[in-house]
């Protein structure tokens, strides 16, 4: 006889190990999931900021190109020499289309294209300088301000094209803002677990179990525990209560604390809600429906609980 129970006793020692063990190996893959979210977060920024700064660059180097066109053609006009320009302008566009071309924002090094913007920059105030003496030798004054003023028009209509370019890119950018937001957000929704409902007399009594006699319910008892989720903040959430009848319709009564919330963007009835505490770690909670003199049809009943626009959990009960 002690031999057998010294076995029962080895058996439930290896039972409660192996427990412990996957309770722990749960706790490491909540964590390492967390970290790993937080690791995606900051390479997404990272990514977002560096292709902004491509963005820039790439309308920068269109602008220029403008400009060295501009001035390419009022060199010529003004008889100058443009061999120089037309090699800049060459490298330009070899510049644009390694941008244009490389596979991913992340591999292009920004501060590269940084400097041969700040050079192209310098070639055109310099070529001004050229220009102004150019003119100031051939006396051209009246003619060359309309002329002027025609490219100015020209370029500020490139400059609006480049503008819309950049909000394009602005805009793709927010979507895929958003939608990072939104994929946060179903990781941070709560999970209802261990749904049990329970039936409450008008004495007070509870009787568990998922089968109850009509008579024997005055109240209707729903107790659950609030998953644990690292993601999800810590504080206050009202969870709603929906309890369907055999025939699909929900019962509720709006004397008795029966309202309405939005799910999936269409106004819901609910049966009853509470507010819990919420702590990321795991939390419990309960709900209790008294049914205030509304019949309970024999059948097969649903349970819902809802949490912050999401289906948490569901289970069922039988009454007899």
């Amino acid at each position: 006889m002690d031999y057998n129970q010294g076995q029962k006793k080895d058996r439930k020692s290896l039972l409660l190990a192996a427990l412990a063990i996957l309770a722990l190996l749960n706790v490491v893959l909540i964590y390492f999931f967390y970290k790993e979210r937080e690791k995606n977060k900051e390479q997404e920024t990272v990514i977002a900021a560096k292709t902004e700064e491509v963005v820039a660059a790439k309308m920068k180097l269109d602008s220029i190109s403008a400009q060295l066109d501009a001035k390419i053609a009022e060199i010529q006009q003004l008889g100058g020499q443009v061999d120089s320009l037309v090699s800049l302008k060459q490298q330009l566009e070899k510049d644009k289309a390694a941008l244009r071309n490389a596979s991913s924002a992340a591999s292009v090094d920004i501060s590269k294209y940084k400097q041969k913007i700040a050079n192209y920059e310098a070639i055109l105030v310099q070529k001004d300088s050229d220009i102004a003496k150019l003119k100031e030798e051939l006396g051209i004054v009246t003619a060359q301000n309309q002329e002027l003023s025609s490219k100015v028009t020209g370029l500020e209509g490139e400059k609006a094209t480049l503008q819309r370019t950049f909000e394009d890119s602005v805009g793709q950018l927010s979507n895929k803002n958003r939608e990072l937001a939104e994929k946060v957000t179903i990781a941070s929704a709560l999970k209802a677990e261990k749904i049990a409902v329970n039936a409450v007399s008008s004495k007070g009594k509870e009787r568990d179990g998922g089968a109850y006699r009509a008579k024997r319910i005055d109240k209707l008892k729903v107790d659950f525990d609030l998953a644990a989720n690292p993601i999800s903040p810590n504080g206050e959430r009202e969870v709603y209560l929906r309890i369907l009848d055999p025939e699909g319709a929900v019962m509720a009564d709006m004397a008795t604390g029966s309202g309405t919330f939005v799910y999936s963007g269409r106004e819901t009835v609910y049966t009853a809600k509470q507010t819990l505490n919420y702590s990321n770690e795991g939390s419990q909670g309960s709900i209790i429906y008294s049914r205030g003199g509304i019949p309970l049809k024999k059948g097969e009943h649903i349970i819902e609980l809802y949490c912050q626009g999401f289906r948490i959990g569901s289970t069922t009960f039988k009454v007899k």
